[in-house]
Formats: C-alpha cells, sequence, structure tokens
C-alpha cells in the first residue's frame, strides 16, 4: 500500500470514529420554534461570497414560492452581469441604487445621495410587507460612511412584518447591526485568485 493510500485509509477510519460517536450522542434541540419567522441576515467579511450567498438564499426562496427583491446599493441601475441576466430570467425584481465602486467615485457627495435615496426606496418596501424576503447588497458602506443612519434602519427593521426575512451583505458590519441580526455569517479570505494575477472571470466574479 502506498503512502498516499495509507494516509486515506487512515483519514477514513478517523472520520468513521468521529461520524459514529456524532450520530451516537446527536440530541434534537429543545425550545425550537415552527413555522416562518422573519429572519434578519448579515453575511460580512472580507472574503468573497457575501452577495453570492444572498442570492443562493434568493433562489431557495424563489423556488418555495416565496417573494423576493433586491436592492442593491453599489451597483448602478443599468448593470447587467450574470446575477442579472439570472433574476431577469425568473422575473426576480431588483434595483441599482449606487454609481458603481466607491473607491471609482468622481462625486462622493452624489453618492451619499443616492444611497440615501436607495434606502428611502428599499424602507418603503419593507413597510408596505408586500414580500418575503428583502436583500439589502452592501448595505454595510452606507451604513458605516453615515450616509444612512442607523437609528432609523434599526426602527425599521424592527417594525416590519414579523414574517419577513431581511439580508444585508458587505464588508465591516456596524457593530449595533451584528447585536441585532439573527444570523451572522463572516466570510473571510484563505486564498483569492486575484492575489495570484488571475482576474476577475464573466460567470464568477460577475
Amino acid at each position: 500500500m502506498s503512502d498516499t493510500d495509507q494516509a486515506t485509509r487512515e483519514r477514513r477510519e478517523a472520520a468513521m470514529r468521529e461520524l459514529q460517536a456524532d450520530r451516537d450522542n446527536y440530541k434534537k434541540a429543545e425550545g425550537i420554534t415552527k413555522g416562518r419567522r422573519g429572519l434578519l441576515i448579515v453575511n460580512t467579511g472580507k472574503g468573497k461570497g457575501k452577495t453570492t450567498a444572498a442570492l443562493g438564499l434568493m433562489m431557495r426562496a424563489h423556488g418555495r414560492g416565496l417573494k423576493t427583491r433586491m436592492f442593491q446599493f453599489l451597483k448602478h441601475e443599468n448593470a447587467k452581469f450574470g446575477e442579472h441576466r439570472t433574476m431577469d430570467a425568473l422575473g426576480l425584481p431588483y434595483e441599482g441604487l449606487g454609481d458603481g465602486f466607491t473607491w471609482r467615485s468622481r462625486d462622493l457627495d452624489n453618492s451619499a445621495e443616492m444611497a440615501a435615496h436607495g434606502w428611502q426606496l428599499a424602507k418603503a418596501a419593507i413597510e408596505a410587507g408586500e414580500y418575503d424576503l428583502i436583500v439589502l447588497d452592501e448595505f454595510t458602506y452606507p451604513l458605516k460612511y453615515g450616509w444612512v443612519a442607523w437609528p432609523e434602519v434599526e426602527a425599521v427593521l424592527k417594525a416590519r412584518d414579523p414574517k419577513m426575512h431581511v439580508v444585508i451583505t458587505g464588508r465591516d458590519a456596524l457593530p449595533e447591526l451584528v447585536e441585532l441580526a439573527d444570523t451572522v455569517s463572516e466570510i473571510n479570505p484563505v486564498k483569492h485568485a486575484y492575489a495570484a494575477g488571475i482576474g476577475a472571470q464573466t460567470g464568477i466574479e460577475y
């Protein structure tokens, strides 16, 4: 038996012992609620995949008959990346509310005004209660920059329909947002192709 085969066999045996122990010790948690309860979900961190995860959740919700809508706070209204083409094909509503990435903006005051206007649109949609899941993509940035006031956002989120899910994505989520959220995932990079000189690719990054 080669060293590679031996290492694989030992890994398998150790894993099977661990899985068997986990199965034997498994107990369903008590006090878990049934039925739908609106969640506030935050995808943050410096790694790739925050928006991608939110889009995946939208696809899952759509497949279960839930009404979804996405507000994108950095991408402009005419953006037609891969996700936009898919949402168009599925008939899922979305809005591009920004003027591109902030580090490329030629007019940050205008960027701030667009973010504030975008929040008013998203706020109206949340308050109307017509959707089951609303994604505020890259909304952590307007909050971080003070372009949108956290106290108002907090009040709207707390007052929303108790069955409405809201997903917020972006780096550097405010501690207050993290505290309020039900589920927070911090996505951090282990490796990224860009660091090896591999540029963004159609269908993967956009």
